[in-house]
This record gives C-alpha cells, structure tokens and sequence, in this order.
C-alpha cells in the first residue's frame, strides 16, 4: 500500500486502536485477510491504555483450568436479574458463548496470553447467578523490549495511575505496595520492582515491565504487526465510502494528505463519545454544559464512530439505563498549570473511609462498585446543588492506603496540602469547615459511623456484607471487617470527587455478529461496530468489573471473523 497513491485497497478497514479495534484486526487478519487499522491519534491503545485491564469473561478457559467449570446458565441468569427490561437476549447470548473462543483463540495464536482474575467476586454479590470467581481475566505482564520498534507508536500508561511512569498491577502486585510497611516481604518487593524501574527509565526511557491496559494493548499490536496488519496513526477516518448501498471503505486524513481507503468491510471501534461534548450535554444526565463530569479516556476519543455510523443510516441506542459507565473522579493540579483525573476504584473499599455530601451524611456504601458510586450520587444530590462528594478518612487510613492521588507512607503529602488537592482539619468540624461541608451533619455523620464500625458494622449501608465489598477491603486488617474501621486518629483528611467515566455506553445498535443496523433493525452491509462503538451489550447497567474490554474483546473478535467471512451469516 502507497501513501503517496492517495488510494489504497484492503479486504478489512478497522477504525481504532483500543482493546475492540486491535482485536478485530489481529482477529481478521489471522483469518488471512488484509487488514488496514487506522488511529487518529500518533500513538496507538486510545483508552484502554489507560484502563485497568481487567475484561469480564464468565466460563473462560483459565478459570476452566483452575477447576471453576459453570454452565452458561449462571452467567445469563446473573446478567438477565441485572439487566431487567435492558436484557437484550441475542447480544447477551453472543456474548457469553463468544467470550471464552475468544480467549482460547488470542492465547493459542497471538501474542496474548492471560493471567486470571478467579478471585474477584461480581459486584452484585446477593443478584442470583452472581459468581464469586471465575469471570475475569487481564492481558499477562508483558516485557515491552518484545515489542521492539513498534514501543515509541503505542500509548503510555495514565500519569495518575502510576507511580513515576511505573503501571502497577491489581492484586498481588497493588497488595505488595499497600502493605509494604507491615510486611517486610512486601517492601523487598517492592524494593525490586522500584529500583528495576529506575533501571528502565535511565536505560530506555520509559516503563518497560507493562502491566494492565498497557500490556493489552502491546500485546495485541505486536500480534496485529506479526500477521501483517497494516497500522497508520495520526490518520482519522473523515468519512466512509458508500457504493451500491454498502459500506465500502473510508476517506481518512494523513500527514502526507487525504488518503481513499477502499475495503469489503469497515470496524468501527473509534472509542465512543466521552469527549464529545454535544452529545454528552444532549445524553449524560446533569451535564448542562456538557463539560461538567470528568472523563478519563484520551480527548481523542470524541464520537466519531459514532457519527460515521450515523452517516449511514446506523442509530444510536439512547434507551439504556445509562449512556455512560460511571466512575467517581477527583482532579489532580500540576505545577505546569494542567489537570488530571484520578478515577477513585481502590481507596472506597478500605477500613476507615466514607463518602459524604455537602450535608455531611453519607449516600451510598462506598465498597459497591465504582458505576453504583456515582449513580447513588447523583441521585442524592438536589437539582440546584453541584453533584459531588468527600471522601473523608483520618491520618492513619491516609498513611496506609493513600487517598486518590495521594500515596500512601513513606510518600509525603505535604505537596497536595499546597496544590488543594487534599484537604486538612485538626477535628472532624476544622475538616468540614475548609471542605465547605456542614460541619454539624458530619460530625454527626462520623459519630454515628465509628460507634459501629468499632464492632466491624455499618447498619445503615452494609459494608462488608457482599463478596465483592470484602475483597475490596484489606486482608490485613485486623478488625471483624475487612471494610470498616472508625475515623477518630486526627489530623482529618479529604478529597473531593465529582461523576467521572471511563467510557460510554450509548453507541451504535447492532446485532449478535457486531453488524451495525439501519432504522428498520436490518444490518447495513459491511459495517460492523465494537468496544464503545457498539451500543452497551449490558444495557447501559454494570454488574461487574471489566464489563468494559470484555465485550470490546468479544464483539471485536466477532466482528473480525464475520468480515472475514469466518463466521456463518445468520447468528
């Protein structure tokens, strides 16, 4: 293919980067077709690079492996009590039946291999069919010199996610860092994988022991790059190529000028519309602006699949139970003047915290998932009143855990008492006062909280009582419950955190083999949609973690056999 030609021909044109995008290109081009995936950004993984990599995949092959054999009947009755009138059967059933040949197909022929989740509990521990184990899966660590020149081209970890540049892994490898001044195998650990780093960063620049997202999206590009697949950044799709009533290519931009893409099939899989600022004032809900929650995917990630879809005749699916998968945020000041966004996902679930309004009273029980957080705040904050909450705890959960972007011991904190990003009070009202929270109704609050939680109890919310709660509390800990602590070893702390996302839901409508549909449900020929592209197989609801790149692994598999001709017509 010539840049230069202003014209190029593939069988498989993918639009996107992320986890769905790569998926579906690796996926098609083992397949033996000629695969084509573009990216408008210069660097390649759009939000998946910076997620945690954790993918929702019940009855997958490590968790087979493991002895954790369920019938398909457990999941589907899980995601059928969860889902309600959102249940749609056909992507449901494709989803399940899909998920594990997913995984047994990128680890017997790519360069993907997986490390399992199988003690992560579903979120909604008490909805029948919940699992304890089993469903999740992440991409293995993987050693980023295997990715030879193809390394400058992908997409770094997220700033606020690691620690120098240095990804940190969820489970045994955060547990090291959380406990690495309570257990001396801990901070050896530690110890050696922060000096290795620093070897890395003298010596190449960069992280070069990639975990999470990062690995993922490694992993798949040099997969894609092996089979052949042809990967163009900086080049975004504009507009597609329509001949004879089917989609048959797309216009994309490039440094050297306007390139005419012609293919048998399009995948769009551009990263949703969380950036997209007209169509999140138009969906999310107390958006006014539009600019008003924060999200954490790359600005990149701005609806044009969407609109590329809709310029066809595709729909988007705006009957969800939410357009967006919700996660609580906090924004993170640097000296330069700019601002991050630190999703809150580990912090809530430890002894000795609580989230509160600007009332001082507490909403939700903060060990739920991340989705039930922000949804329980928004539906608690009045109409006229800024939607966000405190996370309060004392200086012993602060030094022990961290909170947000603060780290915990031996980090200092000082710095963030300047920048404002966290907030100090000698008693619980000096706290309420400099936060802007009534000082009586927390007061009150936390009282009232710690008379329990000295017993390990939380009547009013029930923190511990479900599986997933438990394991996002702290093995360590040496109380009844692994999720409660009281608050009463001053000086105070808090942080304020605001409605976030990781991603959107509401995408285009498709059916079970990814196929993007017309206003009349009939697919429109050779256009198919993945990851947030694809309107939400979950029904906009998130019963557990990872039901993100899940799916997007799943359909964009699916959708790369399809048009590849691999798959039969019909579901």
């Amino acid at each position: 293919m010539s840049v230069e030609s202003r014209k190029a021909e593939c069988d498989v044109l993918v639009i996107g980067s992320g986890a769905a995008g790569l998926a579906a290109a690796v996926t098609a081009a083992w397949h033996g077709r000629n695969v084509v995936l573009v990216e408008k950004e210069p660097v390649f993984g759009g939000a998946t690079a910076w997620s945690g990599g954790w993918a929702w995949v019940p009855r997958n092959p490590l968790a087979r492996r493991a002895g954790i054999d369920e019938d398909i009947e457990q999941p589907r009755t899980y995601l059928r009590n969860e889902l309600g009138e959102q249940y749609n059967a056909e992507l449901v059933d494709a989803f399940l039946e899909n998920a594990p040949k997913m995984v047994e197909f990128f680890e017997q022929h790519t360069a993907l291999q997986f490390a399992d989740g199988n003690g992560i509990p579903d979120m909604h521990g008490n909805t029948p069919g919940a699992a304890t184990g089993g469903h999740q899966v992440i991409a293995a660590p993987y050693d980023a010199r295997e990715v030879g020149d193809l390394l400058p081209r992908l997409r770094k970890t997220m700033r606020e996610t690691s620690f120098l540049g240095m990804p940190i892994m969820a489970g045994a490898d955060l547990a090291a860092f959380l406990s690495m001044t309570r257990s001396a195998r801990s901070f050896l650990y530690v110890t050696r994988r922060f000096l290795t780093h620093l070897w890395h960063l003298a010596r190449y620049g960069r992280a070069m022991h990639l975990v999470n997202g990062v690995a993922l999206v490694a992993r798949l590009a040099k997969s894609a790059q092996d089979l052949g697949v042809r990967l163009m950044e900086s080049a975004p799709a504009r507009r597609l190529i329509i001949e004879d009533g089917q989609v048959r290519g797309a216009v994309v931009d490039t440094p050297e000028g306007e390139l005419s893409i012609r293919a048998q099939a399009v995948i769009l899989a551009a990263g949703g519309f969380p950036n997209d600022f007209e169509r999140r004032r138009e969906l999310f809900p107390r958006d006014v602006s539009g600019r008003d929650h924060l999200a954490l995917p790359p600005l990149s990630c701005s609806g044009d699949g969407l609109r590329l879809g809709e310029s066809v005749g595709g729909r988007v699916a705006t009957d969800l139970k939410s357009p967006v998968a919700w996660a609580p945020v906090s924004k993170v000041p640097y000296k330069d003047g700019s601002v991050g966004h630190f999703p809150h996902i580990i912090d809530r679930g430890k002894p000795g915290i609580i989230g509160v309004l600007a009332n001082g009273r507490r909403f939700v029980n903060e060990a739920h998932g991340y989705y039930d957080y922000v949804s329980a705040m928004l539906e608690a904050v009045p109409e006229d009143q800024e939607v966000c909450s405190w996370l309060i705890c004392d200086h012993r959960f602060l030094r022990r855990y961290g909170l947000g972007y603060v780290r915990p011991a031996p980090l200092p904190i000082r710095p963030h008492l300047r920048n404002g990003y966290l907030k100090r009070g000698r008693s619980i009202e000096e706290l309420a006062a400099v936060c802007g929270i009534d000082p009586q109704g927390l007061a009150q609050t936390v009282a009232e909280f710690n008379r329990h939680a000295r017993q390990g109890e939380d009547p009013a919310f029930g923190r511990g009582s479900t599986p997933f709660n438990r394991k996002s509390g702290d093995p360590l800990h040496p109380g009844p419950n692994p999720c409660v602590a009281p608050i009463e070893h001053g000086p105070f702390y808090a942080v304020k955190v605001q409605p976030g996302c990781f991603g959107t839901f509401a995408g285009l409508k498709t059916d079970g083999q990814a196929r993007v549909l017309d206003a009349g449900g009939r697919p429109i020929p050779g256009l198919y949609a993945a990851g947030t592209d694809m309107a939400s197989v979950m029904g906009g609801w998130y019963p557990s973690g990872g039901i993100n790149l899940g799916p997007a692994l799943t359909f964009g598999y699916v959708a790369g056999r399809h048009a590849a001709g691999a798959a039969n017509p019909e579901p």
